[in-house]
């Protein structure tokens, strides 16, 4: 297998050609969280794409709550080898299984929950963490949130309800960019210190470099080994929105805009083509 940073150079590649192929979407957010997803689908989780179904039973599960860098989320499930990759060419277009936002209904495999409304993957990815402790099952349950999506308030309903009721089976990762459509968080409704926060409710925390391969699979790996410890996990994660590309990186103007003929070719000038183009 190619080398972590390889398959993220081509994630990467894969996020700006889906968004320029159809002049929509989101590649800010997707382009700084390629390293985290890459680490996670091909090294750190315990997923069997061949054997896809809803009820995950004897697998880990990802929740994608931010579900608008669907780019980056597609991207990983093929190369992993959960739908064709030729399928990525259909992103955003009409009867396409690859919405804008994952969507379960036309379903694609590896997506499990519908999630364009922010703020609800939390929710849901403690249900799951429940619904495997109830099954015996000693599986882990991932999720991804946007820091901007942290102003929704049942995040907190549901970051008060997880240590209350030991929901140990469970990794919380915050994309922490300090970027969102509106401009940086910091203006728009400050954040404050979010691990911080993630302390004061009960939960074991930790900081990482999200664009750092090697910090970032060795963090997942010392959150992995803290399950079962009776609360869980946060992972806060710095990113640079926009990564890999220097046009974009840290321009909240990036979180939603798809570039031009001139710019993606610029944009593919700065990312090594890896695995192939699809």
């Amino acid at each position: 297998m190619p080398a972590l940073t390889e398959i993220a150079s081509q994630v990467r590649r894969d996020i700006l050609r889906q968004v320029h192929g159809v002049n929509s979407g989101h590649p800010g957010g997707s382009l700084g969280c390629a390293d985290f997803m890459t680490a996670l689908y091909f090294d750190i989780m315990k997923h069997n794409p061949e054997n896809f179904d809803m009820n995950a039973i004897e697998q880990d599960v990802f929740v994608l709550s931010n579900g608008h860098i669907s780019p980056v989320f597609y991207s990983v499930l093929a190369r992993s080898g959960y739908f064709p990759i030729s399928e990525l060419g259909t992103f955003r277009k009409l009867d396409s299984r690859l919405q804008g936002h994952p969507t379960t209904h036309e379903g694609l495999p590896g997506v499990r929950i519908a999630s364009g409304s922010l703020g609800q993957g939390m929710s849901v990815a403690i249900g799951a963490a429940l619904a495997k402790k109830l099954n015996n099952d000693q599986h882990i349950v991932y999720s991804l949130h946007g820091d901007g999506e942290l102003q929704e308030g049942q995040n907190w309903e549901a970051i008060m309800f997880a240590p209350n009721h030991n929901v140990d089976n469970l990794i919380v990762t915050i994309d922490w960019n300090g970027q969102q459509i509106d401009g940086p968080t910091h203006k728009v409704n400050d954040l404050g210190n979010i691990r911080q926060k993630f302390d004061a409710f009960g939960w074991y925390t930790m900081e990482m470099n999200g664009n750092d391969m090697d910090e970032v699979v060795h963090t997942l790996n010392e959150a992995k080994s803290m399950v079962g410890k009776g609360k869980p996990i946060a992972i806060i994660m710095h990113t640079i929105m926009g990564k890999g590309v220097d046009f974009m990186e840290n321009d909240h103007n990036w979180h939603g805009v798809a570039p031009s003929n001139e710019q993606l070719e610029k944009a593919l000038g700065q990312l090594q083509e890896t695995l192939g183009d699809y």
